[in-house]
């Protein structure tokens, strides 16, 4: 049996979660029945390479409703929209179809239940994410209620809260688990009172890839994360294997890769967050096995079986 000095490691599960799947999905499938073009609210999905591929079928990314002519087609991203976004669009009397993902829409729904019960709000977050720009702007009863954004240690230490007896948290869905417990310790110790989600608001998918990338890390040399940089859940796995020990980049491509920073590597493992690919994780791995002459090694299992269902009329 041949012994290879270095290894290359794909962390399981990895890349696209079913969010992203139904995401892309309804683009498709709205391009397949209407026709081009379909204009998308922001990028369908935080990856460079989606979103090219989609463009070259048709799709056209705005920021603005007020950038759609009338009578066109709209598609929500997986991130979700504000409130003020969905009225605008439907005073418009455009078609659309909402492909925010439902793990996202289910902390829509706790923020518009808390403020009707009269409860403040803590969205932890970070600022200018469009999630979290949805997510706020889903809170409309501003009369008895209010909405703070606490993004790290030092704010959730420092934030002022109105109403502290009767205050609620509710989270991003692509945060570090890790910090985000530390700044809901903070919040808890400093408002005894506060009421914590049921069940965590950060996705499965996003749990699941650290989780993954927490082990990995341990063993690993070096630690590529395939993604783009503007992904939410690809930055936090980065950040989490280099607190683990780990060197780590964030990268689209092959040829996005310093490959000097691999000499005296021989343990090298592979991640995609959850907007990635896997066609390019396999480009990426291929590329590097040919490069470095080592073998290819699937880490753990990917047991994920979530699924989302598309909208009725696109199925």
């Amino acid at each position: 049996m041949k012994m290879f000095e270095k290894q290359i490691k794909l962390a399981n599960p990895r890349g696209f979660c079913a969010g992203v799947d139904r995401a892309i999905d309804i683009v498709n499938r709205a391009l397949e029945i209407h026709g081009a073009p379909v204009y998308v609210k922001h990028e369908v999905v935080h990856n460079k390479f989606v979103v090219e591929d989609l463009k070259r079928r048709g799709a056209i990314f705005i920021e603005e409703i007020n950038e759609i002519p009338d009578g066109s087609l709209v598609i929500f991203s997986a991130h979700g929209v504000s409130d003020k976004v969905e009225a605008e669009t439907k005073e418009r009397n455009l078609n659309f179809y909402d492909a925010t993902c439902p793990l996202v829409t289910k902390v829509h729904m706790e923020v518009v239940r808390h403020a009707r019960a009269n409860r403040d709000i803590i969205l932890i977050g970070h600022e200018g994410h469009p999630e979290v720009e949805g997510t706020m702007g889903r809170h409309i009863d501003k009369k008895n209620s209010n909405i703070y954004l606490v993004q790290d240690n030092k704010e959730a230490l420092s934030i002022k809260i109105i109403n502290q007896d009767n205050l609620a948290i509710v989270t991003q869905t692509t945060l570090s688990v890790d910090d985000t417990k530390s700044i809901i310790n903070i919040l808890k110790n400093r408002f005894p009172k506060i009421k914590i989600p049921k069940k965590d608001d950060i996705c499965y998918a996003t749990q699941n890839r650290q989780d993954a990338v927490k082990q990995l890390a341990l063993e690993s040399d070096y630690m590529i994360v395939v993604g783009s940089i503007n992904s939410s859940n690809s930055n936090r796995l980065k950040e989490l294997a280099e607190k683990c020990g780990c060197k780590s980049v964030l990268i689209d491509e092959f040829d996005d890769l310093d490959l000097s920073q691999l000499d005296g590597c021989k343990n090298i493992s592979i991640t995609a967050g959850a907007s990635a690919p896997e066609e390019r994780v396999q480009e990426i791995a291929q590329a590097l096995e040919k490069y470095i002459g080592a073998p290819i090694i699937e880490d753990g299992k990917d047991e994920e079986n979530i699924f989302f269902k598309l909208p009725p009329s696109l199925r």
